[in-house]
């Protein structure tokens, strides 16, 4: 046990953590080169890691061919986000566009973000400093949405990953409905000044580049793929559904999961923990699990030698997601 340990919760500083602290788990890997910090390399392993089957995949096809959103159903930890990645980087579509839903999001939250303030600041300052400030540029204080990236012209059409829109006000998904039909929307704090600003230049939701808008108006030139996934925890409205494509995950098979096993940890760590996988195929029957739990689960077991015995890593890793359900 003590070899195991890094904490120990003696109370007494130690180096441990520098000399003991393995590499991460692939889905939890992070990457702190570039511009963006807080990208994660886990979502790369997630993507190459991921074994849909043959509906999802039929699915996905037909939502690229009709340019219709693809609302994807299923309880936590079957791989309803990791479809989004999974494609974009099976098609060299660039990184997803996210969008995760609260109980606040609107469909301007979506679209773009103007920071009206950050302006008012701004020309307040020059005109302090003796400087004009009717020549600030408006476009510096409008950043674009994830929904109102994916819809910006380009050849290719970008993945949009709409996440959890069961948690989303009732009012929202209708909203979205004339977007999903027409493509395009309008900056109005850009169509004002059209007549005597006619282009700017806004910022991108992934903050990599600057895109040029003409009169205030984007409309998309391929309909991106939409990918909306939900936990089933309300119903959409008729108007909604009959607009999009819908899908179904069921929980991974056991054949299946020990693809994914192997794809994140590897044909040794998958034969030495199949008792794992069949323990977890068993405690499903009765509750929900996710996935991930199973992951989690053998890589502990595989990697680092948990000092207790399988029931109890059982016990403290694979606890249902409902916490009525007892194992």
């Amino acid at each position: 046990m003590s070899d195991w340990l890094i904490y120990r919760g003696s109370g007494e500083p130690h180096g441990g953590l520098r000399e003991k602290l393995p590499e991460p788990p692939p889905w939890r890997t992070f990457n702190r080169s570039g511009d963006d910090a807080t990208r994660r390399l886990g979502e790369l392993a997630r993507a190459v890691s991921y074994r849909p089957d043959d509906e999802e995949i039929e699915l996905v096809n037909a939502a690229l061919y009709l340019r219709r959103p693809l609302l994807v159903t299923g309880k936590p930890g079957t791989g309803k986000s990791t479809l989004a990645h999974s494609v974009a980087r099976e098609l060299g579509l660039g990184r997803v566009l996210s969008w995760p839903i609260t109980s606040k999001s609107d469909r301007l939250e979506g679209l773009y973000q103007y920071d009206a303030i950050a302006r008012l600041q701004d020309a307040s300052l020059r005109q302090s400093e003796g400087r004009d400030a009717a020549d600030l540029d408006i476009g510096r204080y409008i950043r674009l949405g994830p929904l109102g990236t994916a819809l910006l012209p380009q050849h290719l059409p970008r993945v949009l990953l709409i996440d959890e829109l069961d948690k989303s006000d009732i009012d929202l998904p209708n909203d979205l409905l004339t977007l999903f039909e027409e493509g395009k929307y309008e900056i109005r704090e850009l169509s004002r000044i059209a007549a005597d600003q006619p282009t700017a230049n806004v910022q991108t939701h992934d903050g990599e580049s600057t895109v040029e808008i003409r009169d205030g108006k984007v409309c998309c030139e391929a309909f991106p793929l939409i990918i909306i996934t939900s936990n089933g925890e309300r119903d959409f409205p008729p108007p909604f559904l009959r607009r999009c494509l819908r899908l179904q995950l069921k929980p991974p098979s056991k054949d299946r999961l020990n693809d994914i096993v192997r794809a994140h940890l590897g044909r040794n760590a998958a034969e030495t923990a199949a008792d794992l996988l069949d323990r977890f195929v068993s405690l499903r029957n009765n509750g929900d699990l996710a996935t991930d739990q199973l992951l989690n689960a053998i890589y502990l077991a595989s990697r680092h030698a948990w000092p207790g015995d399988r029931e109890k890593l059982v016990s403290e890793v694979m606890q249902y997601l409902n916490t009525s359900e007892q194992q």
